[in-house]
């Protein structure tokens, strides 16, 4: 009799462990296009004040963009018809009215990786104060997942060496092996994919920190230093055609953090000098202080037909990838 307890014992063990496994690698894969909210609500609240709200925080359009697009694209659904793929969604709003006033908010719910979030309030008002308080948070925390699935998509999708990163620059990046380069100088790398209807490009390169710092303007040190870079290295198929920041669209400037160090971001439009071309750029002048230079990352397209939002995400991926050695 002791001998057949252990050996149910044994088997109950081995089921447990093998149960645990399989959940830990059996765990679904969220699906949906990059940039894409579910939102699970009503057809009166989704028709008045509440989705004009959601669309007005999550919709907006995005910064330094010169053809308006919206942060994100939002599908609506009702709760009954809200099921089988839908709930692997890979960010889901649920927005109801309850008996109580409450935010709440969970990961990798029914998949991996998940954001879902839930807004209940007893009447509209409480809704709105819930929307108001808490749609910068769901923006910041959307915008972090869906740069670590462009991160593992590249990954997936193969990634060039990084010695020439780390010896050039002190520093790794995943950078996509589809970008190669177009031109590569000393301290100088100007990488290009090429997509339909027209090509990504990332560039490197460092500057001192007079360059952004002088006189403490940095908007217009930023521009400068861009157009410069684009006058002697970004040229076009004609003769005198060259790269500046676009004049019409003033760009956005931010002091950010990056990953520990102070960093600028610039959001904007480049265009193509005594040319037609243009489109939009993001730019991030990092400062390191072990090389006493800032380390610029930049991320342009050219794609005139083409929705711009989703690559500009793409380029930002790979940009927030960098580490320093």
């Amino acid at each position: 009799m002791k001998r057949v307890q252990q050996i149910i014992a044994f088997a109950v063990i081995i089921c447990c462990i093998f149960s645990c496994s399989k959940s830990k690698t059996d765990t679904a894969i969220s699906e949906g296009e990059i940039n894409e909210i579910s939102v699970i609500i009503s057809d009166v609240l989704w028709n008045g004040e509440v989705g004009d709200s959601l669309r007005k925080k999550l919709a907006a359009p995005v910064d330094g963009l010169n053809m308006e697009e919206p942060i994100f694209t939002i599908n609506q659904y009702h709760e009954q018809s809200f099921g089988g793929d839908l709930k692997r969604g890979r960010n889901i709003i649920f927005v109801e009215k309850g008996d109580k006033k409450n935010f709440d908010f969970k990961q990798d719910n029914v998949c991996t990786p998940q954001n879902t979030f839930t807004i209940t309030g007893k009447n509209t008002a409480q809704i709105l104060e819930l929307i108001q308080m808490h749609a910068d948070e769901i923006i910041k925390t959307i915008r972090q997942t869906e740069i670590a699935v462009n991160q593992k998509r590249n990954e997936k999708a193969g990634l060039m060496d990084t010695k020439d990163f780390a010896g050039k620059y002190g520093i790794t990046i995943k950078m996509p092996a589809a970008y190669k380069p177009a031109l590569q100088m000393d301290n100088f790398l100007w990488l290009k994919k090429e997509i339909p209807g027209g090509n990504t490009n990332m560039l490197l390169y460092r500057v001192p920190f007079n360059v952004i710092d002088n006189k403490k303007d940095m908007i217009n040190n930023i521009i400068k230093m861009r157009d410069s870079i684009g006058t002697r290295y970004i040229h076009g198929q004609e003769k005198g055609t060259f790269m500046l920041t676009e004049e019409a669209y003033s760009p956005y400037v931010f002091m950010t953090s990056f990953n520990d160090k102070r960093a600028f971001e610039t959001r904007g439009n480049w265009e193509m000098e005594n040319d037609f071309m243009n489109g939009p750029f993001v730019n991030y002048a990092i400062r390191d202080e072990k090389n006493k230079c800032y380390l610029v990352i930049e991320g342009f397209i050219y794609s005139p037909s083409s929705p711009k939002r989703d690559l500009i995400v793409e380029l930002e991926s790979i940009i927030k990838s960098v580490t320093f050695l």
